[in-house]
C-alpha cells in the first residue's frame, strides 16, 4: 500500500490569522522549532508566512547605493552596489516600524498545497522544486487546511520503510 499526505500529515497544526501582527508571529515563531506558519481566516488557508517573509522586511533595500563606474575603451558601464549599513539600530528601527503591521501584508499568498490522497510522489516532487524552497506542504480539502506535510515527516516514512524492508529480508 503507498503512502499517501493523508499517512504522513499532522493534523494539529499551528497557524496563524491574517489580522496576527508581525511581533506576535515573530514571537511565536522564536518559541518553535519550525521555520513558518500557515495563515488561515477562519478555517481557509489564505496564504503561508515563513522567516523568510519576515527577514525580508528587515532587508537594507533602501540603504543601497549603486554607483555606475565606467571607463574607455568599455562602451557600457558597470554598477557596483555599496551597501552602506545595516547594523542593530537599523534593524531595531525596522522592526520597531513593522511590529504592529499585519502579517498579511508579509504572508505568501500562492501556496503550494497537496490533497489529503496525494501519493507520497506528488508530495516528494513540492520538496524537491528546485524553484520553490518548501519545507511543509499544507494539505487542504475543499479549501479547508487538514493538516500539514514537513520535509522530515516524508523522510522519516522513507528511512522507516527501508529499515522495515531490511529487516524483513534477513
Amino acid at each position: 500500500m503507498a503512502l499517501t499526505a493523508r499517512d504522513l500529515m499532522t493534523t494539529d497544526v499551528e497557524t496563524v490569522a491574517p489580522d496576527d501582527e508581525i511581533s506576535e508571529v515573530l514571537t511565536k515563531l522564536s518559541r518553535r522549532d519550525f521555520t513558518g506558519f500557515p495563515v488561515v481566516d477562519g478555517t481557509d488557508l489564505v496564504g503561508v508566512v515563513t522567516e523568510h517573509d519576515l527577514v525580508d522586511i528587515f532587508q537594507p533595500s533602501g540603504r543601497t547605493l549603486y554607483v555606475p563606474f565606467g571607463l574607455p575603451p568599455f562602451l557600457e558601464s558597470l554598477t557596483y552596489a555599496l551597501d552602506l549599513s545595516w547594523d542593530e539600530l537599523d534593524v531595531e528601527l525596522d522592526l520597531v516600524k513593522n511590529a504592529g503591521r499585519p502579517i498579511r501584508e508579509v504572508m505568501s499568498r500562492d501556496v503550494r498545497t497537496i490533497g489529503p490522497d496525494a501519493p507520497i510522489d506528488d508530495v516528494l516532487a513540492v520538496l524537491v522544486d528546485e524553484d520553490e524552497d518548501v519545507n511543509r506542504i499544507p494539505v487542504v480539502e475543499d479549501g479547508v487546511l487538514v493538516g500539514i506535510v514537513a520535509r522530515q515527516d516524508v523522510l522519516g516514512a522513507i528511512y522507516r520503510e527501508r529499515t522495515a524492508d531490511a529487516a524483513d529480508s534477513e
